[in-house]
C-alpha cells in the first residue's frame, strides 16, 4: 500500500514539486501545509506514515512544528528540509527527533533515498 506523506513548505513551488517527486514514485501525498500550525492540524487529521517538513516557516517554523507533532504522536517520522548553511538548525532538528534531513535545492533521487530510509 502506499505510504501517505505530509508536505510542509511555506513555498507552494516546493510544495508541487516534491508533490510531484513522491507521486511519480508511487507514494500517496496525503496533505499538505503552508507554514508550522497548519502542519501540526494537518497531522492531526490525516495521521502520515512520514511528514517532510522545511525549517523556515512563517507563524510557526518547523522545529518547532516537529517538537509539537512528537508530543502528539513519539513515534512520528519527520525528515526536515532547509536551504544551505543552516547547521545549528539541522543538528536541533534531530535532536528534536527528526529522522533525516535533506538539503535544497534538492535533487529527486535524495529525497527518494531519505524517504524510501525512513518508511520504505
Amino acid at each position: 500500500m502506499a505510504k501517505n506523506i505530509l508536505v510542509c513548505d511555506d513555498a507552494a513551488f516546493m510544495r508541487m514539486m516534491i508533490k510531484d517527486i513522491l507521486s511519480k514514485n508511487g507514494y500517496n501525498v496525503a496533505g499538505e501545509a503552508e507554514n508550522g500550525m497548519k502542519a501540526v492540524e494537518k497531522f492531526k487529521e490525516v495521521t502520515p506514515d512520514l511528514v517532510l517538513m522545511d525549517i523556515t516557516m512563517p507563524e510557526m517554523d518547523g522545529i518547532a512544528a516537529l517538537k509539537e507533532i512528537k508530543k502528539i504522536d513519539a513515534g512520528a517520522k519527520v525528515i526536515m528540509c532547509s536551504a544551505m548553511g543552516q547547521q545549528a538548525m539541522v543538528i536541533e532538528s534531530i535532536q528534536a527527533g527528526a529522522k533525516d534531513f535533506i538539503v535544497k535545492p534538492f535533487q529527486a533521487e535524495r529525497v527518494l533515498e531519505a524517504v524510501k530510509k525512513v518508511v520504505g
